[in-house]
């Protein structure tokens, strides 16, 4: 019989009335059963949070900062259970860039930013007065995660909330639960209880936390429409709000670019966990003198890259998440087609699953749903430009400004593009590559705030001024 996943709250592990199957996308197979939990459960989690954030608030930096250390123990200590149930529930490989690589980032990051730090700003300090800024916890973070990188996402909204002294209740998604259920489980043994609680349901229960009135804050990773849902939601209790929402996200391809030397690169930032990235590549402008060579180039490799069930370590790319994506991608890939696109590799749903092949499309042009939506999959447009500044006019074209990149050989040129270029981050000759230290946020409908360096940590925070006279 498949296992059952409780919520964690205050410390104690809580069981549902109900309980929700499932499944794994590559098979179909139910892989254990989430607890569905409903408003009283909510209402639980935020009050065992409110009642922790009265001690943890008070909390030194260094038992903040052992905490995260702890959290990225708890991630490598665990990283055989954790990867097999993520690979298991999301579909991504265990290898490569999959499960292992994803826990591997979680402790990453929860390390580094364990090593960031907050200090107070000395403003004034004359005859008339001392002023020091200091930053202060916000209380009760609410944190609603997506399906694509479940515990790494998981990890962007936890640990900097508990490292400023903040306190959490996560609610993932409904797709991908028993990750994190079980680890927040985990957490919970090296924490006080409730600092970090979870919480697991359906979509109406994420609605009831971002608006909940004792919830100062909402980091939200997920679609531009949701996001919005969940800024309309905060607005009567005027909650912070961190969002990371949808990209698509244009790479440009110069004339002096060389097709083979960037064309594993270009396939790694467009197909990076089967193209299910908000920051992955997904419209790519190629100049017209070397656009046959490129897509030349992106066909060899996508010929040698393997796609199949998570669980076969000779796999590097698994399935589409669900059965509402895939249809999508479907969907998408069709009506380009029969607008005239051409597909050069890939195009038709495939096995038992939900997998639809990496798939390169040519000959498409703006105008095309696959060009001016978020395909969130396995497939790549490339568009054919002569005028680099058209291209640069066209990769703006878009209410979406993630990121963007730039591939060429001439440094300076490369720079020149990538400072028109509207997006939260613009890569020079390689696309999708983040760190624990360097912000990450959108602009336009990407998003509102930043993540990860002192920037992101300083968003789990408050202003407040100590101005003292002499």
């Amino acid at each position: 019989m498949e296992p059952h996943f409780d919520m964690t709250i205050g410390g104690k592990r809580i069981c549902a009335e109900q309980y929700s199957p499932i499944r794994n996308p590559s098979t179909g197979d139910v892989v254990g059963h989430a607890a569905a939990g409903d408003s009283t459960h909510l209402e639980s989690a935020v009050a065992a949070a409110t009642h922790a954030f009265d001690t943890w608030r008070l909390s030194s930096e260094l038992v903040r900062r052992e905490a995260c250390r702890a959290i990225a123990k708890v991630c490598l200590d665990n990283v055989d259970e954790l990867s097999r149930l993520l690979t298991l529930e999301q579909g991504k490989p265990l290898k490569g860039l999959g499960s292992e690589f994803e826990l591997a980032g979680c402790a990453a990051w929860a390390n580094a930013t364990a090593d960031i730090c907050l200090p107070a700003k000395l403003l004034q300090n004359d005859e008339s007065g001392r002023v020091e800024l200091h930053r202060v916890p916000i209380g009760v973070v609410g944190s609603i995660t997506p399906w694509n990188w479940p515990l790494m996402i998981a990890i962007w909204h936890m640990v900097p909330a508990v490292r400023t002294g903040n306190t959490v209740v996560i609610k993932p998604s409904p797709f991908t639960p028993l990750s994190t259920l079980r680890l927040v489980q985990l957490i919970d043994a090296v924490l006080p209880a409730g600092v970090v609680n979870v919480i697991s349901g359906g979509d109406d229960l994420g609605a009831a936390l971002s608006r909940h009135p004792a919830v100062g804050k909402i980091v939200f990773t997920g679609s531009t429409m949701t996001g919005r849902k969940v800024m309309e939601s905060a607005a009567a209790s005027l909650k912070l709000l961190t969002l990371e929402l949808g990209g698509n996200d244009a790479g440009i391809v110069l004339p002096d670019a060389d097709p083979k030397a960037i064309a594993e690169r270009l396939f790694w930032g467009a197909f990076v966990n089967s193209g299910q990235t908000c920051g992955a590549l997904k419209r790519l402008y190629v100049h017209n003198s070397i656009y046959s060579a490129t897509c030349d180039a992106l066909v060899d490799v996508a010929n040698g890259v393997k796609m199949g069930d998570g669980m076969d370590t000779a796999n590097v790319l698994g399935p589409i998440q669900n059965e509402r994506q895939f249809n999508r991608v479907v969907n998408l890939v069709d009506e380009a087609r029969a607008g005239g696109a051409t597909i050069l590799t890939g195009g038709r749903p495939f096995g038992s699953g939900y997998f639809y092949p990496v798939t390169l499309v040519a000959d498409i042009e703006e105008g095309t749903r696959l060009v001016d939506e978020e395909q969130f999959g396995p497939v790549l447009p490339i568009i054919r430009y002569s005028d680099v500044e058209d291209a640069i006019r066209r990769a703006n074209g878009t209410e979406y400004g993630l990121d963007a990149s730039v591939w060429g050989d001439n440094r300076m040129e490369a720079e020149k593009v990538a400072q028109k270029l509207e997006a939260g981050t613009v890569w020079i000759n390689k696309h999708a590559q983040i760190a624990p230290h360097v912000p990450m946020g959108g602009i336009k409908s990407s998003g509102i705030g930043v993540e990860f360096g002192e920037e992101g940590l300083a968003a789990y925070t408050t202003i407040k001024i100590i101005n003292a006279a002499v």
